[in-house]
């Protein structure tokens, strides 16, 4: 399935936030002082990304799985999402920036879900830029989730499940054109996998407290050197390779 958001340069990039902890240790560092310059490249992120063509940017802060981390890092991950939402929802609206957070919300800290249902609230007028911060998520639950919700004489289309799916994940948006991983791991590591189907692919070694505007810029620039063919030929080469008539 083509990305829709592709076609008339309105992309979707999605990021997997990686090397906030490698980036503290290297310092000497407690690892939250890591996540706390995390965010600060969330901000300057979200404010280049209009210039650059981007319309949605989805970035995953914390996946089902990151409940395995010690408790501690836990409440501090969690205390950290409440001062961001305080913090910084008065800028996105100031900025025309959409909030939605992806995810599950029953298993958040108490009064959390709240916050989150607040500041979306608030924002929900943005149109420059479509922010969406996947916490508490999964890809797999979000397509397990998707298929145990067909109804009986639903067909089990492409264009079915990725409505599910979307769905699921709660906030749907189209296909994911960019992925980009920072923190210098090559995985997917169950973020997007649906709408990442056809998403091309840029892993940077850089940590994600040193990812900055340039970086992202950088990495769009390389994105629009690609063609992408969807499985087919592309424009350029069903121009240079041509059938040879019947003789």
């Amino acid at each position: 399935m083509q990305s829709t958001l592709s076609c008339n340069g309105n992309l979707h990039v999605a990021i997997i936030m990686d090397g906030n902890g490698r980036w503290a240790t290297a310092r000497g560092l407690a690892r939250a002082a890591g996540h706390r310059a995390g965010v600060e490249s969330i901000r300057r992120v979200c404010e280049a990304a209009p210039a650059l063509g981007i319309a949605t940017l989805t970035l995953f802060a914390f996946s089902a799985d990151n409940w395995r981390r010690p408790q501690a890092e836990v409440a501090m991950l969690m205390d950290l999402l409440r001062s961001y939402l305080r913090a910084e929802v008065a800028r996105l609206v100031e900025c025309g920036t959409r909030l939605s957070v992806i995810g599950r919300r029953d298993r958040l800290p108490e009064g959390l879900a709240n916050e989150i249902a607040a500041a979306e609230d608030r924002a929900v007028g943005g149109r420059a830029l479509h922010l969406r911060i996947a916490i508490d998520y999964s890809a797999r639950d979000s397509i397990v989730q998707a298929a145990s919700s067909l109804r009986a004489g639903v067909e089990p289309t492409r264009e079915n499940m990725h409505r599910l799916i979307t769905g699921a994940a709660s906030c749907g948006s189209g296909d994911v054109d960019l992925l980009i991983r920072s923190g210098g791991e090559k995985r997917l590591s169950d973020f997007l996998l649906w709408e990442c189907a056809y998403a091309e692919l840029c892993f940077t070694g850089r940590m994600w407290p040193e990812f900055g505007p340039d970086d992202l810029a950088a990495a769009i620039a390389d994105f629009r050197r690609r063609e992408r063919r969807f499985g087919g030929l592309g424009e350029t080469r069903a121009r240079t390779e041509q059938v040879p008539s019947a003789a």
